[in-house]
């Protein structure tokens, strides 16, 4: 692995900083370049970590019904927390794993970062830390899909997605619907109910005019 590589490897990831230059050159360390795809089904096994470099892997969970929920996005300087769980664990993979965009992984050998988190603290105390992190917001969306109106979610959604000077979001309502956990049905409806009130504005494959201050005000957001 060339030095160039390693330096944006630890800009991306400083708890590799104290990782000694010839630890990269043993096997079991790459970077590796993948495309859109769905790159791990639930179950899966793993045979190496992943850290995001650049590029976009979304997590969701597919219940027995079919219904999608996605959990979180992990990006650069960032590793899936239930990979981790499962790769020190050593279970299935309780999620799956979709790359949206070109990204970018360096990948470590299970073997490798087995050893890795036993010799060098700041990566054991990365890893930890991400996954308390993770499961703090995991905790918050299950609370959301449990307690809070589904209106409300999306009312909250919307305003996530938009700003005050960019008032339009370029989604379908499936792709809404995934994001929330929740059916395609209820988003179409509730969007409706926003759009004779006056909020937003429909369109195909894309939400127009949202009134953010009018939904700030109604929902308390």
């Amino acid at each position: 692995m060339e030095q160039k590589q390693i330096a944006d490897i630890t800009n991306a990831f400083p708890s590799f900083a104290t990782i000694p230059a010839d630890e990269w050159l043993r096997s079991g360390v790459s970077v590796e370049r993948f495309f859109p795809q769905l790159a791990m089904q639930e179950g899966h096994l793993f045979s190496h970590a992943a850290f995001v470099l650049r590029g976009t892997v979304r997590i969701h969970k597919i219940s027995e019904s079919g219904r999608e929920v996605t959990l979180y996005r992990v990006k650069r300087g960032g590793v899936c927390v239930i990979m981790m769980a499962s790769i020190l664990g050593e279970t299935g993979y309780q999620a799956s794993a979709e790359i949206e965009e070109n990204t970018e992984i360096l990948l470590l050998s299970v073997e490798r970062f087995k050893e890795w988190m036993d010799l060098y603290k700041p990566l054991r105390q990365f890893v930890y830390q991400t996954m308390m992190k993770r499961m703090i917001s995991v905790t918050t969306l299950v609370e959301d899909i449990a307690f809070k109106p589904i209106n409300a979610r999306i009312a909250q959604f919307l305003l996530s997605r938009t700003s005050h000077s960019c008032t339009t979001l370029v989604m379908t309502h499936d792709a809404i619907a995934i994001e929330l956990g929740t059916a395609r049905e209820v988003v179409s409806r509730t969007l409706k109910e926003f759009e004779a009130v006056g909020w937003l504005q429909l369109g195909r494959g894309r939400i127009t005019a949202i009134q953010r201050a009018d939904i700030e005000q109604k929902f308390g957001l």
